[in-house]
């Protein structure tokens, strides 16, 4: 391991917490206090990302999400080995926020922790359709606006990415919970133990995520 790559891993783990406790959290006060509001939760998740990019994008990239990392594996922008330790390091930042949460609200006797779900009558091949075209979308900007176009878009970034992300919850939030990352529904399901339709969220923003990374690379990337 480089003697930098740790402060990577590091940056993943913080902004990964950072989306998960302020996305998971805004649903969970929202249903708690019977104020639960879509619009309020897409754009709890659009600034966390936002906010995420702008503090770590120029030490890790600002993955935060295990989808995008495999993306970028697939496409060889990163190597399998960093890859895999980005993962790792999203997994356990997600798992550390909900914890927070949980000690947070233990008092108040909450138990989902904002864990995604299927809405009723939604087939979990519907849900993965719905993950798949909503990370499609995230994943094909990400490469156009922080990949394709590093040096033009790197002061915007965190405002595109940040305003997809909120608006494919208002889209998909009510039908899948809008996940599009297989941390943000990793974390919640691990603390609340609720693995109902786990596929969906793992299937769902990896097979969205390649296609789009597939597409950019084979059709849109510039070659130098």
């Amino acid at each position: 391991m480089h003697p930098q790559d740790w402060r990577k891993y590091l940056a993943e783990l913080l902004g990964t917490f950072f989306l998960i406790f302020m996305g998971a959290g805004s649903v969970i006060v929202g249903q708690t206090f019977g104020t639960f509001d879509l619009l309020g939760v897409a754009v709890a998740h659009g600034l966390a990302i936002m906010v995420g990019i702008y503090a770590f994008a120029h030490i890790s990239g600002a993955h935060f999400n295990p989808a995008v990392s495999i993306a970028m594996m697939a496409t060889k922008k990163m190597r399998i080995m960093e890859g895999v330790s980005y993962i790792i390091s999203q997994l356990l930042g997600a798992a550390l926020a909900t914890l927070a949460l949980k000690l947070i609200f233990v008092d108040l006797l909450v138990t989902e922790y904002g864990v995604p779900s299927l809405v009723g009558g939604l087939s979990p091949v519907s849900g993965i359709i719905i993950e798949a075209i909503l990370t499609f979308v995230l994943v094909l900007v990400i490469f156009s606006v922080a990949v394709d176009q590093k040096e033009t878009r790197s002061n915007t970034a965190g405002v595109i990415i940040g305003s997809v992300i909120t608006m494919d919850i208002l889209v998909g939030g009510l039908l899948t919970g809008a996940a599009m990352n297989p941390a943000r529904w990793f974390g919640p399901a691990l603390i609340s133990n609720m693995w109902t339709n786990w596929y969906v969220y793992l299937a769902g923003p990896i097979l969205g995520a390649l296609l789009a990374a597939a597409l950019y690379q084979l059709v849109y990337l510039r070659r130098k």
